[in-house]
Parts: structure tokens; C-alpha cells; sequence
């Protein structure tokens, strides 16, 4: 088994040349599979911040599986027990929320790997395995998992080269959201000095070997930080889209009303 998530980002020739996606916070099964027919290269099926249960999950998974968008889980906290379901359940790349230091990152590791890497419990019978149908996976699932931590605060961004450099960390993803309100600019994640911060944090991470990726709310904060180096990032999620395309064909039917009054019909 090998992690298809790893290998995206890899991959050099994908369309916009480096691996775009998005957030599924609206935990419809229809929703997320319709996010992957449009062409997303990834999207994080959001347990940390939806009512996301775990057939929910299963069922994210599964209507998924049937596009090209590759799925990655944001468990809820980096809790072992929640790792180990999770795994279960079928994800294979997991991030892990508001990571803080170097010691935080191993305990994410060991979650999500089988001895003598980590702690994950064996179960005979899972999702995750195939229900039992691949062969030997307590020895080769390790190498399908892939871990993503978040760094979201400026403690964390302080210590990001060895949150990175952790063995089993294969990408760290920066937070501006959290980030933004750590730094005192609630709301403003496109402030100068929070992207500055981020930026940095992409160098560093540079510099300890692994890739770095995070979000952005518009296609114009997208090329911001594509622009900073960040190796795979986000737009806005499924949500954000519908509102932001809803208010604005609302927007543009109350503007053609108000013009056919004016003219008297």
C-alpha cells in the first residue's frame, strides 16, 4: 500500500502545477463528491469543525472515491482514540489541529502508526483494511498513512523546524485562520504581518525537507501565498463557494429589480 497523497505532491504536472484544493464543510456526501467531478485535487473532509461523525465520514470516503479528489481527514484533536477510528474507517491522510511543538507531532505519529512505529491498535476486521482482504496490512498499512500536522499559532511557528523534522511528520500545513487571531488580527488573515509569518514558516520548513501547504478564502489570497512558495493549498471550502456564488446571484437579480423599477415596469 502506498499513500496516494504523497505521490500528489510529487506530481509536477497537474494543471495549475501544483495541487489545488479545498474544504468539505458540509458534510453531504453529494456535495463533496460533486467537489471532486469539478476538478479539485484534494479537499480535508472537516471533523474538527462540522458535525462530521464517523459513518458520516465513511460515507465522505466512499462517495469520493469514485473521482480523482483525494481525500484528507481533519480529526477533531490529536486524540488516539479518534486516530485510531479514523484509520479504521478507510482515511489514509490525516491532519492533525493545533499541533504545538515537536512533542505533539510524535504522539500524532505513533497515532497513526502500527508498532513498532507508533501505538495503533490492531483490529482484524476493518474498513481500513479492506474488511481483512489485503494481504499482510498490519506490515505495509505504516506506509499508507500520511501525517499532516497544523501549525496555527505563533508559539508553534517558533518552534515549525522541529515540528517538521519530526520522523513520520510528512507535511506541515500553517493555519492562518487561528494563526490571524494568535497574532491579534481577528479576521484579517491576509494581514501583512500574519502572511510575512507564514512565509517565513514556508522557508523553514523548506529547510528541514518537507512540504508546506495552507488555505486561502479567494483565488487572489491563493496566488498570494502561492507566491510565498507554500507547495499545496486550498480554496475557501464547499460552503464558502455556494455562499459566496449565492449572494452574489442575489446580488446581481435585486440590482436588475431595482433597474426595472426605475424604469417604471
Amino acid at each position: 500500500m502506498n499513500n496516494s497523497f504523497k505521490a500528489l505532491l510529487a506530481n509536477t504536472s497537474l494543471p495549475a502545477g501544483y495541487p489545488v484544493g479545498s474544504w468539505v464543510m458540509s458534510a453531504s456526501p453529494v456535495v463533496a463528491e460533486a467537489m471532486g467531478c469539478a476538478g479539485f485535487d484534494w479537499a480535508v473532509l472537516d471533523m474538527e469543525h462540522t458535525p462530521l461523525d464517523l459513518m458520516d465520514l465513511v460515507h465522505l470516503l466512499q462517495a469520493i472515491a469514485g473521482t480523482p479528489m483525494l481525500p484528507i481527514t481533519r480529526i477533531p484533536w490529536n486524540d488516539t482514540v479518534m486516530v485510531k477510528r479514523v484509520l479504521d474507517a478507510g482515511a489514509q491522510t490525516l491532519m492533525f489541529p493545533f499541533v504545538q511543538n515537536a512533542d505533539e507531532a510524535r504522539r500524532a505519529v505513533a497515532a497513526a502508526k502500527y508498532a513498532p512505529e507508533g501505538v495503533r491498535g490492531m483490529a482484524g476486521m476493518s474498513r481500513g483494511s479492506r474488511f481483512g482482504t489485503v494481504k499482510d496490512y498490519f506490515k505495509v498499512a505504516n506506509a499508507a498513512v500520511s501525517v499532516i500536522v497544523q501549525v496555527e499559532t505563533p508559539e508553534a511557528m517558533a518552534c515549525i523546524e522541529a515540528i517538521a523534522m519530526v520522523p513520520g511528520v510528512d507535511s506541515v500545513f500553517i493555519g492562518p485562520g487561528d494563526l490571524s487571531g494568535a497574532m491579534g488580527h481577528v479576521g484579517n488573515l491576509m494581514h501583512p504581518e500574519v502572511v510575512a509569518l507564514m512565509a517565513d514558516g514556508v522557508k523553514r520548513c523548506h529547510q528541514a525537507g518537507k512540504p508546506v501547504g495552507t488555505v486561502g478564502g479567494t483565488p487572489e489570497a491563493v496566488a498570494i501565498y502561492r507566491a510565498a512558495g507554500f507547495d499545496y493549498i486550498g480554496c475557501a471550502s464547499d460552503l464558502g463557494l455556494l455562499m459566496r456564488s449565492s449572494a452574489g446571484a442575489l446580488a446581481a437579480i435585486r440590482a436588475q429589480d431595482v433597474q426595472i423599477q426605475a424604469q417604471g415596469y
